[in-house]
């Protein structure tokens, strides 16, 4: 009896231990499920259920000069639309969890909200500049991160979209140079994948004479014009077949208009500062997809 206690001990320490080990190798599989990762190891997103993160932008209230009572009204409803723009972002984040490639959190979301944000930062200078001095270097406060819970936050800031503060990357309002000559108002250069192209209002010939003071950044910015269309027709050829049926318009012409509405308001302030101010500019931002 006193060598068989042993045995039988044994034995029964060796189930209960299998049966852990089986407990646990369960608690594995199912906590890497949990985390996003199929139990086969094929290595899903591990982000997945854990949370896509949140989108982190500057401050941009707190880097305005004061503002004048005549501007108070329009200056806060764009605040609050700066608000709403990062709240959908984020609801965006959730809503496409797994979606698109590497690269589409920044394509797909960040990119248009930058966008976005810079067509709103320009109307609050353009609101406190009828008044009283245009705030300079808002752009800079356009550009906006994923917190460090989601994808790889782009260089520069985090802030209050997600959380933090920091100070932005110093940029110039004046808009970037482009390649072209003028705002052609077509879609530029046309592909064989059957993924048509973009056609846009021709901006130019709806402008007023341009004061000399203005020239050189009205050129500039028309040229700005030409070089957002190409790039979006060479994003139609890049993604095509990529996305769901309203791809092209969130993905694409919504972007392309939030920068050509951004462009046109620099080219009516410029000449705004010498002469009369073009009113309706932004009528001519939205394009259209041409098969």
């Amino acid at each position: 009896m006193s060598r068989a206690l042993p045995k039988y001990n044994k034995r029964r320490v060796g189930l209960a231990g299998g049966a852990a080990a089986v407990a646990l190798t369960g608690a594995v599989i199912a906590g890497t499920a949990l985390a996003g990762e199929s139990s086969d190891g094929g290595g899903a997103d591990a982000r997945t259920l854990a949370g896509p993160g949140t989108v982190s932008c500057p401050d941009v209230a707190s880097r305005l000069p004061a503002v004048p009572a005549s501007a108070q009204a329009e200056v806060t409803r764009n605040l609050q639309q700066l608000d709403q723009q990062i709240a959908e972002a984020n609801q965006r984040l959730v809503d496409t969890v797994g979606q698109g490639g590497p690269n589409f959190v920044r394509n797909a979301i960040l990119g248009p909200l930058e966008d976005k944000r810079v067509a709103t930062v320009n109307r609050i200078a353009t609101a406190i500049g009828r008044t009283a001095d245009r705030p300079a270097g808002l752009d800079a406060l356009a550009a906006c991160s994923l917190d460090a819970q989601g994808d790889p936050a782009a260089p520069g800031q985090e802030e209050t979209g997600g959380a933090g503060t920091s100070a932005p990357p110093a940029e110039d309002m004046g808009g970037d140079t482009g390649a072209g000559g003028g705002d052609t108002g077509a879609g530029q250069g046309g592909d064989a994948s059957g993924a048509g192209t973009v056609s846009c209002p021709d901006v130019a010939s709806r402008l007023p004479a341009v004061p000399a003071s203005a020239q050189a950044e009205v050129t500039r910015n028309l040229q700005q014009l030409d070089q957002q269309i190409a790039e979006a027709n060479k994003r139609l050829v890049d993604t095509v077949g990529q996305g769901g049926p309203n791809f092209v318009r969130n993905a694409i012409l919504g972007p392309l208009e939030d920068k050509r509405v951004a462009t046109v308001n620099r080219i009516a302030t410029a000449i705004g500062r010498t002469a009369d101010r073009p009113a309706g500019l932004d009528a001519l931002a939205a394009c259209t997809l041409t098969k």
